[in-house]
């Protein structure tokens, strides 16, 4: 697991937080945060746990996985970068139901990637 860099980190909260337009304060009513802590976080002089983070992208309506592999507390998913942008940045969807399309993508991959080694060999044998 890589180490946090708040800074990073900081910076991308207060993208997303500007992107959804809500203000500092809004925020941090909504993740249950104090203001000052908040903007000690968007400024990376704090590193906050995964409980905040988690409570963080609710307030902003984005996946708290997302907020957890800027973080490094999480490693990034294989796959196609746009497919699981969309997924992990889509307003419409629930924490739970990013989670489960997320689950779902990655056993659809390693169901082909495992299809893929078995036709592989079966070609190797019949050579």
């Amino acid at each position: 697991m890589a180490k946090i860099d708040a800074s990073k980190l900081g910076e991308y909260i207060r993208e997303q937080r500007m992107a959804a337009q809500i203000s500092v304060r809004q925020l941090a009513k909504a993740a249950d945060v104090s203001n000052p802590y908040l903007s000690q976080v968007e400024r990376g002089l704090r590193r906050p746990s995964a409980e905040i983070l988690a409570r963080i992208a609710a307030g902003l309506r984005i996946s708290a996985e997302t907020l957890y592999v800027r973080a490094g507390i999480l490693e990034e998913r294989e796959g196609d970068r746009t497919v699981l942008l969309a997924i992990s940045e889509d307003p419409t969807l629930t924490d739970r139901q990013r989670r489960a399309l997320l689950e779902i993508y990655a056993a659809f991959q390693t169901e082909n990637s495992a299809r893929r080694d078995e036709s592989d060999t079966e070609e190797e044998s019949l050579a």
